[in-house]
């Protein structure tokens, strides 16, 4: 798929030329990653900083807040790249603002935060992409976060993930295989969040340009089951590939996102496995052999698919 034969119902998710505003653009990380973004062809028009001077960054105008913000642009997005503790008044001024598409990055944002968060944005219609996320992205089109364009080409597979590195190096190695990605949705690992796999999946069910359909996943909390669920209840039958990190993980102990917790026995990788094999995908706990599983079935080598 080329950048011009954007998917759809992809921009149905979000529209990749939305107006996007950057909140805590002034700081270093803000900054950076939103001269990343518009580099990459995000419609980045305006940043947020309500306690500095700069009057703007890169040609990017900044506002004291998001309302101004909004008024003066027309801005509908937000990533927010600001520290975990202030995600949760970000997320209510942004949502306050009119912004239906908020992006938070920060890691470590504190669970009753998240949970007033996500009651603010399902009250308020808005869609919430964290806590703590890499971003999302279509390809070719539009990135929100920090998702590395290495990664990153147009493409048949449809992405949802809780591990940020895996999908980084999965992806990878898929797009030198020919087989970049439709729409790639960084869900995060924390326990409270914004969007979660089995919110994701009735887009790309039904999504022209999606072919087939990665799962990142790990151990810890019942979403692969929710998303196993989410497969039948849907009628999906778009080939459905699972890794499911965190074979290793002891029970009680938190291995390294937030929501990879067991706990008597749930939200083990068997539990998951035996959900997601039940409802007709094909799970890995290798990415070897995920990957050549999907460039075997998509037969990259004559530039066939099969999958349809």
């Amino acid at each position: 798929m080329s950048a011009s034969q954007h998917s759809p119902i992809a921009a149905e998710f979000v529209d990749p030329l939305a107006p996007v505003l950057i909140q805590g653009m002034t700081g270093r990380t803000g900054r950076t990653h939103s001269q990343h973004m518009r580099r990459y062809g995000t419609n980045v028009v305006a940043g947020v900083s309500p306690e500095s001077d700069v009057a703007g960054v890169a040609g990017i105008p900044i506002f004291r807040n998001c309302a101004q913000a909004v008024g003066e642009t027309g801005a509908s997005v937000s990533v927010a790249m600001v520290p975990p503790l202030a995600v949760l008044q970000a997320i209510e001024e942004a949502v306050g603002a009119g912004i239906r598409l908020v992006v938070t990055v920060a890691e470590g944002v504190p669970v009753h935060d998240a949970v007033r968060a996500l009651d603010l944005v399902r009250h308020a219609g808005a869609r919430w992409i964290g806590a703590s996320t890499p971003g999302l992205a279509i390809p070719g089109r539009l990135k929100l976060g920090f998702l590395p364009d290495v990664a990153l080409a147009p493409g048949p597979i449809g992405v949802m993930a809780k591990s940020g590195t895996l999908s980084y190096e999965i992806c990878h190695r898929l797009a030198g295989w020919g087989l970049g990605q439709s729409l790639w949705v960084g869900v995060g690992g924390d326990p409270v969040k914004g969007t979660r796999f089995a919110d994701v999946l009735p887009y790309m069910a039904v999504d022209p340009q999606t072919h087939a359909i990665l799962v990142i996943g790990e151990i810890g909390g019942s979403e692969e089951e929710e998303l196993a669920d989410a497969i039948v209840t849907l009628g999906c039958h778009k080939p459905v590939y699972a890794l499911i990190a965190g074979r290793s993980a002891r029970e009680g102990v938190t291995m390294g996102h937030a929501g990879a917790l067991i706990q008597r026995g749930i939200g083990t990788i068997d539990s998951k496995t035996r959900a997601l094999t039940a409802a007709g995908a094909r799970v890995f706990t290798r990415i070897q052999h995920l990957v050549e599983a999907i460039a075997g079935d998509f037969n990259t080598a004559t530039g066939d698919r099969a999958c349809g």
